[in-house]
Formats: structure tokens, C-alpha cells, sequence
């Protein structure tokens, strides 16, 4: 998708349940490398891996600066069961990285801080608005479309009206 703003008023084509997941490292101490530049690179590799494969589930992603202690992404996933096999798979990126990352977060002692948080929202609970923007968030995880479609005001895409 294009980086060029959509004029006008739209929404997201997400109609299902969709997942929200948040995932982030802070650096405690910068001069700790050992502890978080091995975290810091294993992200990219995950969601290289994720984005190569169409069945993992993951509709797309946000990198996220907070700072500059604070790296994080947020994904967007068709269902929490894919989310979770993906974390489960042995033959995939995350497992190792996971256990790697196991290793020297007890032995750095608090030199990296990390964090996720999982939101599972049902189909109808969710609802998006972009004015003048080119695709962003769950819209460009999931397609653009025009306001009128799924309702002009939040309470009709939200389907509380």
C-alpha cells in the first residue's frame, strides 16, 4: 500500500474479530549491549518471518519508537489461536529467540526491561477513522474503505445504534 493520504473520510475493512498485540523491550542500562542488542535484533527476524508467510496470521505490523529506552511494535492478527501457535512453533523465529532471550534477561539482572500486551477484539468492537491519511494501523493491516460502508458515525461501525 501506498504511503500517499486517501482524501477524505475512511475506515478499516476489519469486520471480524481482530487481534491487538503489543511487544516491546526497554533498555535499563545502554552500556548492558550483551543483554539487549540480541533482543533488539530478534524482533526484525520474527516479523520478516511473519510477513513472508500469509497463513501465520499476522495482517500486518507498526514499528514504534518511545524514546530512547523504548522500542515496541504493535501487530494486528486474525485470530488469538494463530498469535499463539506462532509463539508456540518450534520450526519458527520465536521459540529460540524466546529462550535466548530467557537466558540473559537473568543473567543482565534487570539490564532489559520487555513487555507484550494481547487484546482480542470481538468482530463489531472495534471501529477506525482516517481522514486525509494514507493506510495506517489496522487499516493498512486489513484495507481501506470508505467511511459511508460501514456507517458515518463511530456508534454505527461500532454497531451500537
Amino acid at each position: 500500500m501506498s504511503d500517499k493520504p486517501i482524501e477524505g473520510r475512511m475506515t478499516a475493512e476489519a469486520t471480524g474479530e481482530v487481534v491487538v498485540f503489543h511487544i516491546g523491550m526497554r533498555v535499563n542500562s545502554f552500556l548492558a549491549v550483551r543483554s539487549w542488542w540480541p533482543v533488539f535484533l530478534a524482533m526484525p527476524r520474527m516479523l520478516k518471518e511473519l510477513s513472508k508467510d500469509p497463513g501465520s496470521g499476522m495482517l500486518g505490523f507498526r514499528l514504534l519508537y518511545g524514546g530512547p529506552r523504548l522500542l515496541y511494535v504493535v501487530q494486528y492478527w486474525e485470530s488469538s489461536e494463530k498469535l499463539l501457535a506462532y509463539s508456540a512453533a518450534r520450526d519458527k523465529a520465536h521459540r529460540p529467540a524466546w529462550a535466548a532471550f530467557n537466558r540473559r534477561i537473568r543473567e543482565g539482572r534487570g539490564k532489559v526491561g520487555f513487555w507484550h500486551e494481547t487484546y482480542v477484539v470481538p468482530a463489531g468492537a472495534h471501529e477506525a477513522i482516517y481522514l486525509n491519511m494514507p493506510p495506517f494501523g489496522l487499516a493498512k493491516a486489513t484495507g481501506v474503505a470508505p467511511v459511508g460502508r460501514r456507517g458515518d458515525r463511530a456508534a454505527d461501525r461500532l454497531g451500537t445504534v
